[in-house]
C-alpha cells in the first residue's frame, strides 16, 4: 500500500463486459453505473455496436476504512436502451478491495437483457443481476 492508497476504498471495481438482447449485442445503450457508501457516486458509459462497454474502478476516501465497523456499498447498474431500462445489477459491497465481486478476477460479464434475474452471494455479498461471469459464488447456507 502507497501513501496515495491511504483511506482508499472500492465502491464498485472495474467492469467491462456486453449487452445482447434476445442474443443481439445492444449497440448505443446508456450504462449507468451508481455506487453509496457515503453518498451517492455515479459514472456511466454508452455500448460499441457490437454491445461492449467498460467502466473504471469506482473509489472514495474514507477514514471509516480503519475504523472498527463493517464495510458496505450498494451498487445498482441500470441499461438504458430505446424507451426501456433493465436493472441489470443489484448489490451490497461487503469488503473494501477491489474486484471481491468476482473473487480476485477481473470483472468481466455478459448480460442478455431478457434473462431472469438470480441472486447469488460472493463473498458474503449479495449480487442480484441478469448478468454472468466467472465466479464461484458462496455455497449455499441450510437454515434448517
Amino acid at each position: 500500500m502507497s501513501l496515495t492508497d491511504a483511506g482508499k476504498v472500492c465502491l464498485f471495481s472495474g467492469i467491462s463486459g456486453v449487452i445482447t438482447l434476445d442474443g443481439e449485442p445492444v449497440a448505443n445503450a446508456r450504462v449507468v453505473r451508481k455506487a453509496d457508501r457515503d453518498g451517492e457516486k455515479q459514472d456511466e458509459t454508452t455500448t460499441d455496436e457490437r454491445g461492449r462497454f467498460s467502466l473504471p474502478p469506482m473509489f472514495e476516501r474514507t477514514i471509516a476504512k480503519y475504523l472498527p465497523q463493517e464495510f458496505a456499498a450498494s451498487q445498482d447498474i441500470t441499461v438504458f436502451h430505446g424507451d426501456q431500462s433493465y436493472s441489470i445489477w443489484r448489490g451490497v459491497k461487503r469488503k473494501p478491495e477491489e474486484n471481491t465481486e468476482s473473487r480476485g478476477k477481473p470483472l468481466v460479464v455478459a448480460c442478455e437483457l431478457h434473462a431472469e434475474e438470480k441472486m447469488i452471494k460472493v463473498n458474503n455479498s449479495p449480487i442480484i443481476s441478469l448478468c454472468t461471469w466467472d465466479v464461484e459464488p458462496d455455497p449455499i447456507e441450510k437454515v434448517f
